[in-house]
């Protein structure tokens, strides 16, 4: 393996790790919520839990399907009913929320290394491969923090934490240190 195939193979095996870390969190999140709790705002000017996962599911859904081949932002994407809450139910909501997550997973796992070189557009405005994969990172991370912290005020005191828990940072690090540390070296000798 060259060390273009490698870099290459880093970078989407990281960029997916990392996608994967997201948006298990935000289902985490919404696991904590009754089905109604979902289409519930905050205020008039925010978006329903429904409707922020509805627009993650439709982005990706456009951006990643044909990603080599058609710019990012297909012509049968409405993004405007993105934003309106149209689902009746918990499972509509998942399954449009999974097919936009199954596209992305899917053309990551088919890139070649030399697909890393190409460039890709999104509505009409050129990007490289690597740049496409970083912009809809941050755009699926700071949707799902919005994800998370609506859950976390309409679930209350029924709030479970998804991450490490207020006060347990040193606990945490301790016992992941420790399990390293555990780990057999190259050799198969523990140190």
């Amino acid at each position: 393996m060259n060390d273009h195939t490698n870099i290459a193979s880093v970078l989407v095996n990281s960029a997916a790790a990392s996608f994967r870390a997201n948006k298990g969190w935000a289902d985490k999140a919404i696991a904590q919520l009754i089905d109604e709790k979902l289409h519930v705002t905050l205020d008039e000017n925010t978006n329903s839990i429904a409707v922020i996962m509805k627009h993650v599911g439709g982005n990706l859904k456009s951006r990643w399907t044909d990603f080599l081949t058609t710019d990012g932002e297909k012509e049968w994407r409405n993004r405007d009913n993105e934003f309106v809450d149209s689902f009746s139910g918990r499972q509509q909501v998942v399954d449009h929320w999974e097919e936009g997550w199954t596209s992305l997973f899917q053309t990551l796992a088919a890139l070649r290394p030399e697909d890393l070189s190409k460039s890709v557009t999104i509505r009409g405005e050129a990007h490289s491969v690597p740049l496409a994969i970083h912009r809809s990172l941050a755009h699926c991370a700071y949707h799902i923090g919005q994800i998370i912290m609506v859950a976390r005020i309409l679930a209350g005191d029924e709030w479970q934490t998804i991450t490490i828990p207020r006060g347990e940072s040193a606990s945490y690090n301790e016992n992941v240190w420790v399990k390293e540390h555990d780990q057999p070296s190259n050799d198969g000798k523990t140190e």
